[in-house]
Order: structure tokens, then sequence, then C-alpha cells
């Protein structure tokens, strides 16, 4: 199972779900789960081999979806989806192998398509860090710095290392074994026809044109939306933006 956190405690409507991206955790989703929780019950995840979630030999978007619906189960049998990137995969792939779970569904700066990129440059610079030298979380980003120049990644990234254990919270063998599935998508029929939202960054460029017969192929109702000015991480870059989308799919 899946470790989560819940926050709220509203019962009078199915809970909403976050399934957060390659490399995160529950805790990136903090501020815009407290928020939301002002009218509903918000439960946050750390996805398999992330965070304080159990390691496995696997890391493909079946045995992922499954995972969440284990999560949806436990939580009285259906929630409002929300997934960003690895994570809106997966939701993607639940709200098509379980349509019944998923109420309403929101994916965030990713299509169901097979990206070319892999992130094996981030395997390898947190492989890189010499943990033993490692005291406080800037002795870990100055050694990062040297082979990553962004800060804000850099940041992202140490947010799964914990100091004080000197590990990561990351099953990096597994994220780098499979990284082929992880930036895939797996072949998968049905539909979902639920009220679905695939919101990007109008700075990013994970979501194209080419990719919308695709969106509607397999999620009929689905609108399409971008946030001016924010890239792939847009819940983090416009927060108050993004919690707007959610309301409005939400009251819908």
């Amino acid at each position: 199972m899946l470790e989560t956190q819940s926050f709220g405690d509203d019962d009078r409507h199915p809970p909403i779900l976050i399934a957060h991206g390659l490399f995160g955790s529950g805790r990136n989703w903090g501020v815009i789960a407290k928020r939301l929780a002002d009218t509903r019950r918000v439960v946050t995840v750390d996805m398999r081999n992330h965070g304080a979630s159990p390691w496995t030999t696997s890391h493909n978007y079946a045995d992922m979806a499954d995972d969440l619906a284990q999560v949806v189960a436990s939580t009285g049998g259906e929630a409002d989806v929300i997934g960003h990137s690895m994570g809106g995969k997966a939701s993607m792939v639940l709200a098509l192998n379980h349509p019944s779970m998923v109420r309403r569904l929101l994916v965030a700066d990713i299509a169901p398509v097979a990206y070319t990129h892999d992130q094996q440059r981030m395997i390898a610079a947190m492989r890189s860090i010499d943990l033993s030298l490692v005291n406080t979380r800037g002795d870990a980003d100055r050694q990062l710095a040297s082979v990553l120049d962004e800060a804000s990644v850099r940041a992202f990234l140490l947010q799964s290392l914990d100091v004080k254990e000197r590990r990561w919270r990351l099953n990096l063998d597994v994220l780098e074994r499979d990284m082929d599935q992880i930036v895939g998508f797996p072949d998968v029929t049905g539909g979902f026809d639920g009220p679905t939202l695939f919101l990007s960054g109008a700075l990013s460029d994970y979501v194209k044109t080419e990719h919308r017969p695709l969106i509607k192929a397999h999620f009929p109702n689905a609108k399409l939306a971008k946030i001016p000015k924010a890239g792939h991480w847009l819940h983090a870059e416009k927060p108050r933006e993004f919690e707007a989308a959610v309301r409005n799919l939400l009251n819908t």
C-alpha cells in the first residue's frame, strides 16, 4: 500500500487524490492539498519507489495504476484524481482500467504518449553525490551544483534526500532500469467518459497539438487548457492559477 497523507475531513464528496511526478513525493503537493482541503478531503500519495512508499521490483503504469486503485478503494471507492507528469500517466491508466473509481480527472502537463527524452541525467547527478560527506542539505547542494546548474531542479531533487540517514528516498536502481517505461505509455484500450481536463503550462512542450486526437480517443469529454507563463512544473510555478483550474473542474 502506498504511503498517503490526508488533508481535511469533508466527507460529503469523494476525496481528491493527487499523484506526483518522477523523483517527487506527496509532500511536493502540500500547499495545493491544504488549500483544496477547505472544502474537500485531499489525499496525497508517495508513488512506488518514491518517498516513504515501498520499493518494488517494477515501475510500470499498470502497476502504478493498481497502486492508486488500492488507495481509492481504501478511501471510499471513488475519487477525483489529479496527476502530474508520471503521476498523470498513472492517473490516466487508472481512469482507463478502473473507470468506476474516477469521477473527474485532471492531467497536469503530460499526454498519453511515449516521449523521446529520459531523465537518466538526473539519476546520474544524484548518484554523483558522496553521501558520506553530507551533513546538511547545503553540503549536498554544493556537490550537486557541480553537475546541475539549475538551482530549482537541485532544490526539487534534494527534497528526496534523507540527510540524517544519508540516503535517497528514491529507488534509483529500478527507476533507472525502467526509464523506458516511465517515459513511454502502455498500449491501453477503452476510454474514460468522465469530465477530464488536460492542463498544461504555456511554456511547456509536453502536450502538443498533434497529441489531441489520441487524447480525445481515450478521453472523449476532455478539455485542454494552458496556464500562461508556466512550464512543466505549473502547479509550483502558478499555484493560484492551478488551484483555480482544479476548483473549476470540480464544480463542473
